[in-house]
C-alpha cells in the first residue's frame, strides 16, 4: 500500500506499463493549448488539400503524361543529388565535427547558409556561378558544356538546398557519439582509415541514414532555385513543383491531385525518419 502511494505522488518516475518504460510528465495545460494550435495551424492546410482534391478523377489526373514526366525527372534528380549529397556532406560533417582549425566556425555557418536562404536567392547564386556568363560557367562554355537550365541544373539547385540537412543530422550525430570509441582504437594501433570505416561509420549510420531520407524529401520538393537557375523545360527541368505551379494556372483540380500526391510522398517520408528516429532513442527494434 506504501509503495502504491509512493508511485501515485511521483508521477514523473519511471513506471512499468505493459512491459515497457513511459514516463508520466506533467505538464503545464497551456502547453498543451499552444501544441494543439501549433498542430492545427499545420494540420489544417494539409486537410484542406485533401479536402479539395477530386478523388473520382485523382488516378487520371496524376497519371497523365505531363504528370508521369514531372514525376519521373523529380524522382531521378532527387536521387541522383542525395546520392551526391551523402558522398560529399558526409566528409563535411566529418571535417566540422573532428576537426579543430581556424574558421571552422565560419565555415560552418557558410555550409548552412542554405537553410535559411531564400531558394530564389540560392537559385541566383547558383545562375552568377554557373550560368553562360558565371564565376565559372564561361569556362565550362569554351569546353562545350552548358549547366544553367539543363536536367543538371536541376541536380545542383537540389543538391544546393539539400546537403545542410544532411550535414546537420551526422555532424550532431558524432558529436553525440564522442570520440572515446574512436580514441580507444586510436589507442590500439589502428590507422585513421580504419578507426573511420569500423568505428566512426557504425556509430553515424542510424543518422547517416535519417539525413539521406530528409535530402531526398528536400531535393523532392524543392522549386525556387530549381525554377530560378533550371527553368521550366518539359522533360528537362519541369519537375513535380514545377508542375503543381503551372497546372495551378490553367487546372487547378490537376493542381490539387498532384499536391496531394507529393504531399502523401513527404508525409510517409518523415514518418519513416521519425519511426527511426524514435526507435534508436527508445533502445528498441
Amino acid at each position: 500500500m506504501t509503495r502504491e502511494l509512493a508511485e501515485e505522488q511521483r508521477p514523473a518516475r519511471l513506471r512499468r506499463a505493459g512491459g515497457r518504460r513511459s514516463i508520466a510528465l506533467g505538464l503545464p495545460g497551456w502547453v498543451f493549448a499552444c501544441a494543439a494550435a501549433g498542430a492545427l495551424l499545420i494540420v489544417l492546410p494539409l486537410l484542406a488539400v485533401a479536402l479539395r482534391t477530386n478523388w473520382a478523377d485523382f488516378p487520371a489526373l496524376v497519371t497523365s503524361s505531363g504528370a508521369l514526366a514531372a514525376l519521373g525527372l523529380s524522382l531521378r534528380t532527387a536521387a541522383v543529388s542525395t546520392l551526391i549529397c551523402v558522398l560529399l556532406g558526409t566528409p563535411m560533417a566529418l571535417v566540422l565535427a573532428r576537426a579543430r582549425f581556424r574558421g571552422l566556425k565560419l565555415l560552418r555557418a557558410l555550409v548552412l547558409v542554405p537553410l535559411v536562404l531564400p531558394p530564389v536567392v540560392g537559385g541566383m547564386a547558383l545562375l552568377y556561378t554557373f550560368g553562360r556568363r558565371g564565376l565559372l560557367g564561361e569556362a565550362f562554355e569554351v569546353l562545350g558544356v552548358q549547366i544553367a537550365f539543363s536536367t543538371t541544373a536541376v541536380v545542383l539547385a537540389q543538391t544546393f538546398v539539400a546537403m545542410p540537412f544532411l550535414v546537420l543530422s551526422v555532424e550532431a550525430a558524432l558529436r553525440t557519439a564522442g570520440t572515446r570509441f574512436e580514441g580507444v582504437a586510436a589507442t590500439l594501433g589502428a590507422a585513421p582509415g580504419i578507426v573511420l570505416r569500423r568505428v566512426t561509420v557504425p556509430l553515424l549510420l542510424p543518422s547517416l541514414l535519417s539525413g539521406t531520407i530528409l535530402c531526398f524529401a528536400r531535393a523532392l520538393g524543392e522549386f525556387g532555385a530549381t525554377l530560378t537557375f533550371a527553368g521550366s523545360l518539359a522533360g528537362v527541368t519541369r519537375t513535380l513543383p514545377l508542375e503543381i505551379y503551372l497546372q495551378h494556372e490553367t487546372d487547378p483540380e490537376a493542381a490539387m491531385a498532384l499536391s496531394m500526391l507529393l504531399m502523401a510522398t513527404a508525409v510517409v517520408i518523415v514518418a519513416l525518419t521519425y519511426g527511426r528516429g524514435t526507435r534508436g532513442r527508445d533502445g528498441r527494434a
